[in-house]
């Protein structure tokens, strides 16, 4: 399992590492559960001490020219295993933190070396969330272990599919798809219920004393909705997160409403959005822009660096657009700020996002557990990386009402006081030093925006002037 999890972070992490990098960072993670062992080198040699006493010593494991990663990280958990079970004869508290445990703190110290989103999850977490997506594959039900043994139906949705078939909480399912469920194995179940949107799933169910198949076609679950609502002149499209339908769901209120009447400028509110499907950022900066780059990937392993684009055309018909920000926007929703104002078709308002510019790969693990590893970096269309960054604001509503109404005054001017911070950012290529990045983000410190202080996004929206100054440039 160890052997796995190296090989994977030697392989896809998005930050190189070395076989002896890996060894030493798991140890320090290992004498973490006893303040009296503690890890030295000795010129390549490694030593595992006990207050004054050795208990082991070991050669750090080196990476040859042009050998497999498998081979290398097998090579360092092997020797990891030498030092854990070495700590595991002579050290109660090792003994009484347990065998997961220690995998665990292994695992997490070599993570806080690399970047603050990668983790382990343990065999117990990872299951509780794949029981968790039990019944999100669109059929309206989720299971759960039943008391005496088996799987049974512990919820139904009123209109899924699941109850149109007669199905009830406390049915027992013997089998889906044919295939017998293990007891207490609601993760299988998990795996087998989850399919493409259309398709179909055979459930043997037992109720009582009467066993029956039964037939369910998976739908597109409903996810958080998009929203839209008139506020004077303008449209507003309220984004929660970003799930398998929402491109669609933006596209059809807009169009709705478009087809109801005619808004002078649309504003895309992306406030407390903390992103979801990179794909659907594409998509949803797609209903607006004509073809061209909507941002990118870059990580060390080939499969990591991907670029994505925009190939329709503007669905707003060219109306103004402001997107509307704060300090709690993260990942897909600030990559469509981003791609918006990197494109020059919208403005953006409020404060610095989040700054959450890295993607994470889910990995499982022999043991049952999984690693949640970053293994690209965002790259915006103007070529900055938006981790640690964020998006800053052509109009920045962080220092309250009335220094708001000062930045929009100066925009209707026909000046820019976030322009040069902007144009900073938009030359900036990884790595950023952080104290530059601490510099930037100062100018527009990430906050809340509240309902009352939206006002100031619509003027912006309706002020031709005003919205060409605030578009980064």
């Amino acid at each position: 399992m160890l052997g796995a999890g190296f090989e994977t972070i030697l392989d896809r992490h998005l930050d190189a590492a070395t076989p002896a990098d890996l060894l030493l960072w798991a140890l320090q993670g290992m004498a973490s559960l006893d303040p009296e062992l503690s890890i030295q080198r000795a010129g390549r040699d490694v030593v595992l001490r006990q207050g004054e006493r050795t208990l082991l010593a070991r050669p750090l494991p080196m990476q040859e020219a042009g050998e497999r990663r498998a081979a290398a990280g097998g090579a360092a958990a092997d020797r990891l295993t030498l030092f854990h079970q070495a700590a595991w004869g002579a050290s109660a508290a090792v003994r009484r933190a347990g065998a997961p445990r220690l995998v665990q703190a292994s695992f997490e110290a070599v993570f806080s070396h690399l970047d603050p989103f990668s983790r382990y999850v343990t065999p117990e977490e990872a299951q509780t969330a794949r029981e968790r997506r039990t019944g999100e594959a669109g059929l309206g039900l989720r299971l759960a272990p039943g008391r005496q043994g088996g799987t049974v139906v512990v919820a139904v949705s009123p209109s899924g599919p699941a109850a149109e078939a007669g199905l009830r909480v406390g049915d027992r399912v013997l089998a889906i798809d044919g295939i017998r469920l293990r007891p207490r194995d609601a993760a299988s179940a998990a795996l087998l219920l989850e399919g493409p949107e259309g398709t179909e799933v055979v459930l043997l169910i037992e109720r009582g004393r009467r066993r029956e198949e039964v037939a369910l076609r998976r739908v597109l679950p409903p996810g958080s909705p998009v929203t839209a609502e008139r506020a004077e002149e303008v449209l507003v499209i309220r984004i929660p997160a970003f799930s398998a339908q929402t491109e669609r769901q933006a596209a059809a209120v807009l169009l709705g409403a478009l087809s109801q009447w005619s808004p002078r400028a649309v504003m895309l509110d992306l406030r407390g959005n903390r992103g979801g499907l990179l794909s659907q950022a594409a998509a949803v900066a797609d209903i607006f822009l004509g073809p061209g780059e909507a941002f990118r990937t870059a990580g060390r392993h080939p499969e990591a660096s991907r670029i994505y684009v925009t190939a329709g055309g503007d669905l707003a018909e060219g109306r103004p657009l402001v997107v509307v920000v704060d300090g709690r926007t993260a990942s897909a929703a600030e990559i469509v700020a981003a791609t918006l104002g990197d494109r020059g078709r919208a403005a953006i308002a409020g404060t610095a996002t989040t700054g959450k510019g890295l993607v994470q790969l889910v990995v499982p693990l022999p043991d049952g557990g999984e690693l949640q590893m970053s293994w690209s970096r965002l790259v915006m269309p103007a070529g900055w990386p938006l981790q640690g960054l964020g998006v800053l604001p052509g109009l920045c509503m962080a220092g309250g009402a009335e220094e708001t109404a000062r930045a929009l005054a100066a925009l209707r001017a026909g000046a820019r006081p976030m322009g040069p911070a902007q144009t900073r950012q938009r030359a900036l290529r990884h790595p950023v030093p952080a104290a530059e990045i601490e510099a930037l983000r100062a100018r527009c410190p990430p906050g809340e925006v509240a309902d009352a202080e939206l006002a100031a996004a619509r003027a912006l929206a309706l002020d031709p002037l005003a919205h060409a100054a605030a578009v980064a440039r």
